[in-house]
């Protein structure tokens, strides 16, 4: 598997967790902020790849500093994203 991917995942899951802490009227609970996050951290990690190749992964054959940070903020603002919208739509429902 990707590792570039997989740091995607589970920022995305911490992700969707921070922002379900910080807007507590809109969490989807422990595990409802992580599969949101994790669903958010791979869309946001693969759209990150595709704006900025060099923050997309592999350079030179290994994980550099750059691309990991790049995937950890694309992850983990992409998590917290998706989370945010699906307990807005969530809530849009509930009315």
């Amino acid at each position: 598997m990707d590792p570039s991917l997989i740091i995607s995942l589970l920022s995305g899951a911490a992700g969707g967790n921070v922002a379900g802490s910080m807007l507590k009227n809109a969490s989807l609970g422990l595990v409802g902020n992580s599969i949101a996050g994790i669903a958010g951290g791979g869309i946001g990690g693969k759209l990150l790849a595709m704006a900025v190749p060099a923050l997309g992964g592999m350079a030179g054959g290994g994980l550099d500093i750059g691309s990991i940070i790049g995937q950890v903020l694309g992850g983990g603002v992409g998590g917290g994203a998706l989370m945010a919208i699906i307990s807005m739509i969530r809530g849009a429902m509930a009315k």
